[in-house]
């Protein structure tokens, strides 16, 4: 596993992902849009900052520093 110190704004970005996915996973079917469209844009930032091997430690580090 690669580890890399991510800066603190793509590991909130993660953090907000997590937030938006577990949130997404709660809310009723026909309330979900607004969070559907977030979870989609924050997984555009991830996926064009974040090498796809750097993803799983980028995670680890959005979850330690919750």
């Amino acid at each position: 596993m690669v580890h890399t110190e991510h800066s603190p704004d793509i590991v909130q970005a993660q953090r907000d992902w997590i937030r938006t996915y577990n949130s997404l996973a709660e809310a009723p079917t026909g309330s979900n849009t607004r969070l559907r469209r977030c979870l989609i844009d924050l997984s555009r930032r991830l996926v064009q900052d974040v090498p796809r091997e750097q993803l799983a430690d980028l995670r680890g580090q959005a979850e330690e520093k919750s």
